[in-house]
């Protein structure tokens, strides 16, 4: 996998999540596991609340009070268990990025961490989001924890005052990262300002790079395929062919399609080189952007076939394909890991950004689409992404929510099922 080949480093990392409650620490732990499992690294969390919640499923803030010793055992019991599973993970599955998401807001209980992680050879890297920004508080408030599995069912008022009481319980011991021995990242109001210290080797530098690029604040992503080209007619792939009749219709209803779903944000419209999306996105009213890294996977000898012509003068790298989609390489051209490796710039940038949309094509979307939704390597080059459909992405603290706003604009499917070869069939 060319630069990413972490393994010889033969390392194992513990990323130890530190924060006071409503500060993002869900959503970054989740985010880094999506970006390492993307680029082939074993990476899981192990969120410390999910293992309380077998004992005490729907706490008050007293239950996280510094005097409520009952709470502080569950807590403790909690951690422990998955701190076990995380070493058991290590062990058996050979994981590579284990990250322990929780509050870990003392120092004792850092250094009890630290302590075990050194006794098993699990490099330490503390990860705190430090955050005093009232509206990103305040915005975490009501959109994470109305919907966090610990208020499930309650009054949302309720909750966010309950919860508010909780962060206050947590506020009268919380001790920020100051240890000049410890590998840390401090993300000050989630990336306006970022302190570094001790990074030990290269896996955890791409961390802190990929950190450097994250944002909290809420936004969307729309995706869109280009709209049917003439080459989708004829069931040939690749090749930089125009959009067919219906192709143009999409266009033309595409910016009601993403008005309606857009409302009023400011919007930025990326497409690749190729002559089918820029078609695609001529008369979206948004400042745009080209993006080689967005064309469409490179078919090499294959460029310009249908399936049935690679199956018949091909039909070892059509089986081979079949086989390992994600691995296989056309001759001359690319594979889907190839795509991954040169969309990670544009992942970089996505998380950037704030509101995005993205028209290009159906491997490109893939991958993708893969990201966001944490969808495993050997399924993603199999999703289906039809034409004339506008997906919508929302990342949140506890995943994405996706919505999917179909055009009535007929098209055919260029969809194959393992296996088969393409059938062009109208929808």
């Amino acid at each position: 996998m060319g630069g990413y080949s972490f393994q010889v480093e033969n390392v194992q990392i513990c990323v130890i999540m530190v924060g006071l409650p409503a500060r993002g620490k869900s959503l970054i732990a989740q985010k880094i596991v999506r970006y390492l499992t993307w680029l082939s690294i074993r990476a899981k969390c192990f969120n410390v609340g999910n293992y309380r919640r077998l004992e005490t499923a729907h706490p008050t803030a007293e239950f996280f009070d510094v005097n409520n010793s009952e709470g502080e055992r569950l807590r403790k019991m909690a951690a422990e268990a998955a701190i076990r599973d995380m070493f058991r993970w290590f062990d058996e599955d050979l994981g590579v990025v284990g990250i322990l998401d929780a509050t870990n807001t003392t120092k004792s209980r850092r250094s009890w961490i630290l302590e075990l992680c050194r006794k098993r050879n699990v490099e330490p890297m503390f990860v705190e989001s430090w955050c005093d920004d009232e509206d990103l508080i305040m915005q975490n408030i009501m959109d994470v924890k109305t919907t966090s599995p610990d208020y499930v069912g309650q009054d949302p008022e309720k909750a966010a005052l309950d919860f508010r009481n909780r962060i206050r319980n947590y506020e009268k011991v919380y001790e920020t990262i100051s240890e000049r021995d410890l590998t840390y990242v401090k993300l000050i109001n989630v990336g306006s300002q970022v302190i570094i210290n001790r990074i030990q080797s290269y896996l955890e530098s791409r961390i802190v790079y990929y950190l450097m690029n994250l944002h909290i604040k809420p936004r969307c992503i729309w995706l869109s395929r280009h709209g049917e080209s003439a080459f989708n007619l004829t069931g040939k792939i690749g090749g930089d062919s125009d959009l067919s009749a219906r192709g143009r219709e999409y266009a033309r209803q595409l910016p009601q399609l993403v008005k309606m779903s857009v409302g009023n944000r400011p919007l930025t419209v990326w497409t690749s080189t190729l002559k089918r999306t820029q078609q695609t996105a001529k008369y979206l009213p948004y400042r745009q952007l080209t993006w080689k890294a967005l064309d469409e996977l490179d078919a090499g000898q294959c460029d310009g076939l249908t399936y049935e012509e690679i199956e018949n003068r091909y039909p070892e790298d059509f089986a081979a394909r079949d086989e390992n989609k994600y691995e296989y390489r056309y001759p001359g051209g690319e594979s889907y890991r190839d795509v991954v490796v040169r969309l990670e710039p544009i992942i970089m940038e996505l998380e950037r950004q704030e509101n995005i949309m993205i028209v290009t094509h159906q491997a490109v979307l893939r991958c993708i689409y893969a990201y966001f939704m944490n969808v495993p390597q050997d399924q993603s080059p199999w999703m289906e992404v039809p034409l004339h459909t506008l997906i919508k992405l929302e990342p949140k603290a506890y995943g994405t929510e996706v919505t999917r706003i179909k055009a009535d604009i007929p098209a055919v499917s260029t969809y194959r099922e393992k296996g088969q070869s393409a059938k062009i069939r109208s929808k």
